[in-house]
């Protein structure tokens, strides 16, 4: 297939282009490069990259014709940061989501998007949740109303290869690997016993991919359309378990903003309607870092 890939050279981005070309599929790339890294880049002529922001792109034929499918990744995608900066965390993830809406709409193109986990707190909880709920309303709108096929799914506490570790995007987990392979302690925001449902981004990927090729090559397709899938682990952790997972020292900082205490994926719709099944335990995950093993 022809795969069109927004935020393409961020965490998740990286990994899915990743399987999409194990797949033998043909993917392009559109990222502004504002949390994607140029050195996540693949190496690979079946994929090509281009730096844009799709805000303002007037006619994304000029990257690739008509996509079989595409996966919409690009967001400024973390709470703080959207505090600091709501009316640019509104523009990208609001505006920049509803312009690839109606071009895909234009092209009739099936369309897979990154909501969030943290609807479930509450949508006016911060700006940054705010603007992930806005994004799955347009699609719901753009499903109902102009018959585009969609899939929404809803990522829990993501982690893994091609994590940041460092700026105002990084992950917890990437964090808490940096701190500990640089022998300092571990910052454990409030009293740590916030729990999280910590999902490996290769279930997250396998995930993903299940559900756009449900909605491509799956005879189907109608059981999936419209859905919204929740992609994750089905366990969760309290900080301060994932901390001593890593054998180092940790201190307190002050509570955040905008944070809620519990995330627990349901993933029984995903299981039943995808076959979709993760495999990965973050504790396992630590566990075989090789930054623990140098320690």
């Amino acid at each position: 297939m022809n795969i069109l890939v927004t935020g393409g050279a961020g965490f998740i981005g990286t990994n899915l282009i990743e399987r999409l070309l194990e797949d033998g599929h043909k993917v392009v790339s559109l990222d502004n490069y504002s949390t994607g890294k140029k050195e996540n880049e693949i190496d690979n002529k079946n994929v090509t990259y281009f730096e844009c922001d799709i805000r303002d792109v007037v006619d994304f034929s000029f990257f690739m014709d008509k996509p079989d499918i595409i996966y919409h990744l690009s967001a400024l995608a973390r709470i703080q940061p959207s505090f600091e900066y709501p009316a640019v965390t509104f523009d990208h993830n609001v505006f920049g989501t509803q312009t690839i809406l109606e071009w895909a709409r234009e092209k009739d193109c099936p369309i897979v998007y990154s909501g969030s986990s943290s609807f479930h707190g509450g949508v006016y909880k911060n700006p940054y949740t705010f603007t992930k709920w806005q994004g799955e309303e347009l699609f719901r709108m753009y499903n109902k109303v102009f018959g585009l096929p969609m899939v929404i799914c809803r990522f829990y506490n993501v982690y893994g290869p091609h994590q940041l570790t460092e700026g105002e995007y990084c992950t917890v987990i990437g964090i808490f690997e940096k701190q500990c392979k640089e022998g300092v302690e571990l910052t454990i925001t409030s009293d740590g016993e916030q729990r999280r449902d910590f999902t490996h981004v290769f279930d997250i990927v396998d995930g993903l991919v299940k559900c756009g090729d449900a909605l491509v090559l799956d005879t189907n397709k109608y059981k999936v359309d419209g859905q919204v899938f929740e992609l994750g682990r089905g366990k969760n952790y309290s900080i301060n378990e994932i901390a001593q997972s890593f054998e180092c020292g940790y201190t307190y900082i002050p509570e955040r903003p905008g944070e809620v205490r519990e995330t627990l994926c349901d993933d029984t719709k995903a299981k039943d309607l995808l076959g979709w099944n993760p495999t990965i335990d973050v504790i396992d995950y630590i566990k075989g870092l090789k930054v623990i093993n140098e320690l």
